[in-house]
């Protein structure tokens, strides 16, 4: 939440609660280790963001939003959720190439995780997830300005 825009409209506590309430209902989940639990969490957590940005820019397609001119467009960054719907699908491309370095980016980006958090869950280096994470973030980087300029 601390990478998201000043008044955003989901806090940190809400996001919390509502990774607890779905913890809570996984019930039939086996519990591993402490590495297990971080790495649904950071699952959770991503699922949660993604579908509430989702949500809002739903929202923002009809009913109440805002018009603005054309040259109001032009100033306006577009809003953060853009970015993460646009994230979550890169990371679901790169999953399919990289499963590995997909949950590096989850872990640490979403789960908030350290790089010796993620190399505990990962069961791997601190070197590869350093190395993962640097690969990851280009890659992403890549493919979500692809995404945006085949939009425009």
């Amino acid at each position: 939440m601390n990478r998201e825009r000043r008044g955003h409209t989901l806090q940190t506590t809400e996001l919390v609660n509502e990774a607890y309430l779905r913890l809570i209902d996984a019930s039939q989940v086996r519990w591993q280790d402490r590495a297990h639990f971080f790495a649904i969490s950071a699952q959770l957590m991503r699922r949660i963001l993604v579908d509430f940005a989702r949500s809002r820019n739903y929202l923002k397609r009809g009913g109440g939003a805002k018009r603005t001119t054309f040259d109001e467009a032009l100033v306006v960054p577009p809003p953060r959720s853009n970015h993460l719907v646009a994230l979550d699908g890169a990371l679901e491309a790169l999953a399919v190439k990289d499963a590995r370095k997909s949950r590096v980016v989850e872990l640490r980006f979403f789960g908030g995780l350290s790089v010796e958090e993620t190399a505990e869950v990962l069961k791997v280096s601190p070197d590869t997830v350093h190395r993962d994470w640097r690969l990851a973030k280009a890659w992403l980087a890549r493919e979500m300005e692809k995404t945006s300029t085949s939009v425009a």
